[in-house]
């Protein structure tokens, strides 16, 4: 028998919303955009056939909401693939185990995300102390105890291919976490960022809430390691992508997407990385 999923002992609904709570956006015809407070997770898979995955898992109590968008998008009783995972911070895997055992399904993550899936690890502390706003400030109250799948979590394959979904590739893009993935197909230059950067300034409460767009480093409070951070940034840049889906904020296209990253590339350290922070390295320039 399965071991018992458990989320960590400090798992609990976080009361923090914005404007586009509840709202989808068909991005593509095959990539499906949806807000649970302040989060997004995806729905990849044209809706007239049953094969489609879910990236990542929303705020903590979410799953209810996560299977009606799923069902409202794919019919009733419509069960993806499989539960992609861009990394595992309590944002991102809020639903998940009411979800794994709703739908029977597996979970894919990188192989560094695994310790803070199964149990073994807790992420470090978010920082409170760092530059930003109200919601930096909140951090405390997030949870950082790991979930324990136990062995409903799989390692993503090493040959960068994503399970049931053909055309993406995953892309390792650590910083914000260890094991922090990226989703990228070619054919159309699509990007699913997760949290190697987000389309809103995510420490700031008022920005939060009514989604103010512009591109944005990882969120601070929970980013330890700023150099793999940049570099991370630095590599979706040269993908060059055409729309990209992020973890937090709207999705953004075309010519407001290529010069906004660009200008996140080329301005990271005075935009992205906080003027202080316990994860900041005091010796940068």
């Amino acid at each position: 028998m399965d071991k018992e999923m458990n989320y960590g002992s400090d798992y609990k609904f976080i009361p923090a919303t914005s404007i586009g709570s509840g709202i989808g956006i068909a991005v593509l015809p095959d990539l499906f955009c949806h807000t649970v407070q302040i989060v997004n997770f995806c729905l990849v898979g044209n809706p007239n056939t049953a094969d489609f995955v879910l990236v990542d898992a929303g705020m903590p109590e979410s799953a209810n909401e996560i299977m009606s968008v799923t069902e409202e998008r794919f019919g009733a009783n419509s069960r993806p693939k499989a539960i992609i995972l861009t990394h595992g911070h309590f944002d991102h895997v809020g639903g998940l185990i009411e979800l794994v055992k709703h739908w029977n399904v597996p979970v894919y993550a990188h192989q560094m995300e695994m310790p803070f899936l199964t149990g073994q690890k807790s992420y470090p502390e978010p920082d409170p102390t760092v530059e930003g706003g109200m919601v930096a400030k909140m951090s405390p109250a997030f949870p950082n105890e790991p979930i324990d799948l136990g062995n409903n979590v799989q390692v993503l394959p090493s040959d960068g291919t994503v399970p049931h979904m053909p055309g993406f590739k995953w892309i390792h893009t650590p910083g914000h976490a260890p094991g922090h993935i990226s989703l990228f197909r070619e054919k159309d230059r699509a990007l699913i960022a997760g949290d190697a950067f987000v389309t809103v300034k995510q420490e700031y409460l008022y920005k939060v809430f009514t989604q103010e767009q512009e591109i944005s480093g990882p969120p601070r409070y929970l980013t330890t390691d700023w150099e793999a951070a940049k570099e991370s940034v630095i590599k979706l840049n040269k993908l060059k992508p055409a729309v990209a889906v992020t973890g937090h904020g709207l999705p953004m296209s075309g010519e407001l997407l290529a010069t906004s990253l660009e200008k996140l590339v080329n301005e990271f350290d005075q935009v992205a990385v906080p003027d202080y922070g316990k994860y900041v390295n005091k010796n940068r320039h």
